[in-house]
């Protein structure tokens, strides 16, 4: 058997080398440009080697919230306004426009002034020629977020807010889909005025319009190439952004080259003195530095350290809690990591991890006194010390509601009423009829059937290890648990559609504000990010009120609100905040952690004489 195996394997080694030849040849004809166009800044000669922890989705800007995908999709779409790379607080700047918008006294009215001669890469949709980014290309890329087909996690920014996009809405509220969904649909809130000038109107006052409009969700995209490939939008990126595809193999593998049509972009930005040594290498140098991206989806943390501590990527971010003593001692980087030259890089981003229920499952979900009573126990069972202290290894924050801190809306005096209690739980489940039947040392339902929970999680080592967390917590107040491990996208998928009772996850800010993370909670965002399915009237009431008004007193005693009704009805059990580090190759430059964008790759370079692979 071993020498068939030897033999076959040199075999099955030229087939998959060949299949990501072809592969990359039929991109790179594909994507090829017009003929004296003017060659990109980026050094094609460097490439950075990065990792990513999950599988991407599909590469379509209105349906992608995962961090994978975002970190590609903010590399080859562009939106209207992005961040300041180094200025803290965060700050907006102008990306595709001229300037920052023209807004009218009351707030309600937006102008946005394209800069001419962005250009879209080159695709056998514009008949193999690269085609000019237009203010309506604007209008259709956010109007996409409207189609219910695309069950758009993004659409909360938008909906009820631009004037009159309630012609876009009605076959939502209706329950149903549509016989088809008319994007030509005109509406006063969203109206390209002429070739390079975008009008956005609002019904009311938005005091995060602007972050919307800096997220890889409203990144431009163009009709041509999504209507040539209906069937699957996400499968053929096409953007005016720094890089663009050459060579996609899913799940696995995937190769960004910088896009030979990006439009001159000099660096300009603020940082602190401690970033002197960056906005020195910066300033005044062409965007993006380096010419390929070449990025490898590893799930499995071991790997992923083994793989950088081997020299085979450029930086580790983040070095998987789990496994901190690989690299740390004492919080502090190994002496023989420092002699190697390896950078240790910290930093708290605005991400909060959570282990959500269902609403909707017949187990689990409800509103009733005796499913709030099992949420509640189940929450009651998590020992939020241990979890911090020995998975994450104290590389973590305890969680008090879904807003992490700086975040706008944060209340540092809040604390949520749950505790670890498993004494407590069992009483809880005892009172409510969830009793052990005879010798039976499970429970049961109230009516009798037996109680049995099942939770999805990551077909991975960390995966593993957070279902036997859960194990142990659960039984020990007497409740059943299976689990049903799955890949990151279909657990995604599966989330969306209803049809996972348990599962835990995690989100990183959009933007800055925590509307972004109450939002996973408002009903009207069921079938999107809210995969809770939690719907309750009052919190959607409070919500509504919330998003009217700036950042203030009044706004965070509305977030106190909301987050009481979350802790009461239990639709979550809030988990930590990670604090984390990042491992840095002696030969990557101009890295620093941003706390809303996804990467840094355009603004990285290599000091090619030190790499050691």
């Amino acid at each position: 058997m071993r020498m068939i195996i030897v033999l076959i394997k040199p075999l099955v080694i030229s087939i998959l080398q060949l299949r990501r030849s072809l592969a990359l040849l039929c991109l790179t004809a594909m994507l090829s440009v017009a003929p004296g166009w003017p060659a990109a800044a980026a050094d094609l000669k460097k490439t950075l080697h990065v990792m990513l922890s999950d599988a991407e989705t599909g590469l379509d800007p209105a349906t992608a919230s995962d961090a994978s995908t975002l970190s590609i999709n903010e590399n080859i779409f562009d939106s209207l306004l992005r961040y300041d790379y180094l200025a803290r607080p965060v700050r907006l700047q102008p990306n595709t426009l001229t300037a920052m918008p023209e807004v009218s006294a009351d707030g309600l009215t937006y102008i946005f002034r394209l800069q001419p001669g962005i250009h879209f890469s080159a695709d056998p949709a514009f008949g193999n020629r690269t085609r000019e980014l237009t203010a309506a290309d604007y209008v259709y890329s956010i109007k996409r977020l409207y189609d219910p087909v695309l069950r758009s996690p993004w659409l909360f920014m938008f909906e009820h807010k631009l004037l009159g996009d309630e012609a876009l809405l009605p076959a939502l509220t209706a329950g149903t889909l549509p016989d088809r969904f008319d994007i030509d649909t005109p509406i006063a809130g969203l109206q390209a005025l002429d070739r390079y000038t975008l009008q956005i109107r609002l019904r009311q006052p938005d005091h995060n319009l602007l972050f919307s409009l800096a997220t890889p969700a409203t990144g431009a995209v163009a009709r041509e190439v999504l209507e040539a490939h209906t069937a699957q939008p996400g499968s053929h990126p096409v953007g005016t952004g720094p890089y663009r595809v050459v060579l996609w193999q899913r799940n696995d593998r995937i190769v960004l080259e910088a896009n030979p049509v990006f439009r001159r972009t000099i660096f300009t930005g603020q940082g602190t003195p401690a970033d002197s040594a960056i906005m020195s290498a910066l300033r005044g140098k062409q965007l993006p530095l380096i010419g390929r991206i070449d990025i490898k989806i590893m799930e499995e943390q071991q790997a992923r350290v083994l793989a950088f501590l081997n020299g085979e990527f450029d930086y580790l971010e983040p070095l998987p809690a789990p496994l901190a003593d690989m690299a740390l001692e004492a919080g502090q980087l190994k002496s023989t990591l420092r002699q190697r030259g390896i950078v240790l890089s910290t930093a708290a981003p605005l991400r909060t991890f959570y282990l959500w229920m269902n609403m909707e499952d017949p187990v689990v979900g409800g509103y009733t006194a005796d499913k709030i009573a099992l949420r509640r126990a189940i929450g009651l069972a998590y020992d939020q010390a241990e979890d911090i202290r020995v998975l994450d290894h104290g590389m973590a924050l305890a969680a008090q509601s879904p807003l992490p801190p700086d975040v706008l809306g944060y209340d540092p005096a809040y604390r949520n009423s749950r505790r670890y209690d498993p004494v407590l739980a069992a009483a809880l489940l005892e009172r409510f009829g969830y009793r052990r039947r005879g010798a039976d040392i499970y429970r049961s339902l109230p009516d009798g059937r037996p109680l049995t929970l099942q939770m999805h999680s990551l077909a991975s080592t960390t995966g593993r290890l957070r279902d036997e967390f859960w194990r142990r917590s659960l039984e020990a107040i007497g409740i059943r648990v299976i689990f049903k491990s799955d890949r990151f996208v279909e657990l995604i998928k599966a989330s969306r559609l209803g049809s996972v009772q348990m599962l835990e996850t995690n989100w990183i800010a959009d933007y800055p504000d925590g509307e972004n993370f109450l939002q996973l909670l408002y009903g009207g965002n069921v079938g999107r990010a809210n995969y809770a399915r939690f719907r309750l009237p009052q919190y959607d009431r409070l919500y509504d009120q919330a998003r009217r008004l700036p950042d203030s007193p009044e706004r965070t005693a509305l977030y106190r609100q909301m987050n009481q009704l979350i802790d009461g009805y239990a639709p979550w059990v809030v988990r930590t905040h990670p604090l984390e580090a990042t491992l840095l190759q002696p030969w990557l430059r101009n890295y620093k952690r941003h706390p809303v964008e996804a990467t840094a790759w355009r603004y990285l370079d290599i000091d090619t004489a030190a790499v050691r692979r």
